[in-house]
């Protein structure tokens, strides 16, 4: 089965999809890879690299993937590009499937099994394939060190001559994967940091860091299978954005990365209580890709409310694309190594597995996912 590479389409993407050392495990998988002429150049990989680990270079990019077996990519393929790949095709990427509705329609039209690693299942046997969580690992230490470079004030509490520097107060909203990172990081700066997540299940976690919990008493709250936290009642959120409130006027600065599996991120941080905030703060939303947590953030900008300076941070392991690009790369190894017979030297498209069942969002001419399905009707 052979193995396609293409380079990113589109401005502001800086990581790669697979690195050498991925495609030297994938090769002696006796997976063939090939990759498109210059994939590597944002991370100074060259095209010699590639070949030096057993790949092909490709300089047409319109050929290879019409004769793919498998194509990987770091996102969704472009809807003018489907129809370039042939029937029964596995095309394994992020595809935000519960957005990216026309992408999936047209790939289950042309017959693409198209995987989403977005979907793959937050278990023990398929951490080692969870791409989601390694890069929101960056994206929260990305969150502290873009927080920590703007601020006009040192993180760590100092004794000196002059006297004594008290230290930055960090408030990290939403306690998944990138709100610990993001707790971790600002506890090495030196910080005094307090959390807060809508799962009171997380409290240890948080207190094994270093960090201060805030509790909200907002009765019984639920989360996913995949770890999320359920939406919250209009009643709950009001208790909570009283607390916040109070929090954040507190604080120098608020990291926000609540997010709810498959839909809008909720508003948690008002424009209030970012006008309450001290003027020279920061505030930083991870979740403004999914709507945002602060009401006033935007994607991709830097805005100022009475003094505050509003960060939304797209897709921030984009600023570190280095060790995103290692990261995404090796969990796409493991997924296509976990699935690969070693015998046939093919992709074993098993799906009674419980991490495909999950995963393959079209199959066979049609939504194969029944989440995504009933979603498109």
């Amino acid at each position: 089965m052979r193995i396609f590479v293409p380079k990113e389409k589109g401005g502001g993407e800086s990581r790669v999809p697979l690195v050498p050392e991925t495609v030297d495990k994938l090769v002696k998988l006796g997976a063939p890879v090939e990759v498109e002429s210059g994939l590597g150049e944002s991370i100074k990989i060259t095209d010699s690299d590639y070949t030096a680990a057993g790949a092909t270079i490709s300089h047409d990019r319109q050929a290879s993937l019409s004769s793919a077996d498998i194509v990987l990519r770091l996102n969704g393929p472009p809807t003018d590009e489907i129809p370039y790949m042939k029937e029964g095709c596995i095309h394994i990427s992020y595809l935000d499937p519960f957005n990216n509705t026309e992408a999936v329609r047209k790939l289950a039209e042309a017959g693409i099994t198209a995987i989403s690693l977005e979907m793959v299942p937050r278990s023990t046997i398929a951490q080692k394939m969870d791409a989601l969580s390694s890069q929101a690992n960056l994206a929260g230490y990305v969150a502290v060190i873009v927080a920590a470079e703007r601020l006009s004030r040192i993180f760590p509490m100092m004794m000196t001559p002059a006297g004594t520097i008290s230290p930055t107060r960090v408030f990290v909203v939403g306690v998944g994967v990138a709100g610990l990172q993001a707790i971790a990081t600002a506890k090495r700066l030196g910080a005094r940091v307090d959390a807060f997540d809508v799962r009171p299940e997380v409290e240890e976690q948080v207190k094994s860091l270093g960090a201060k919990f805030v509790k909200v008493d907002l009765g019984e709250t639920e989360q996913t299978e995949q770890g999320y936290a359920k939406q919250l009642t209009q009643e709950q959120l009001q208790k909570q954005r009283e607390v916040m409130a109070r929090q954040c006027a507190l604080s120098d600065v608020v990291i926000t990365a609540a997010q709810v599996f498959g839909k809008k991120a909720p508003v948690i941080v008002t424009t209030d209580m970012v006008r309450g905030m001290k003027p020279g703060s920061i505030v930083v939303d991870l979740s403004v890709e999914t709507g945002g947590n602060v009401e006033c953030s935007r994607p991709d900008e830097e805005i100022f409310i009475d003094g505050i300076r509003v960060i939304g941070l797209s897709n921030p392991s984009r600023q570190v694309p280095v060790h995103a690009s290692q990261m995404y790369s090796s969990n796409l190894g493991n997924f296509i190594e976990h699935f690969w017979d070693r015998e046939s030297k093919k992709f074993n498209l098993d799906l009674d597995s419980d991490i495909l069942k999950r995963c393959v969002i079209t199959h066979g001419r049609e939504v194969y996912n029944e989440v995504i399905r009933n979603l498109l009707g």
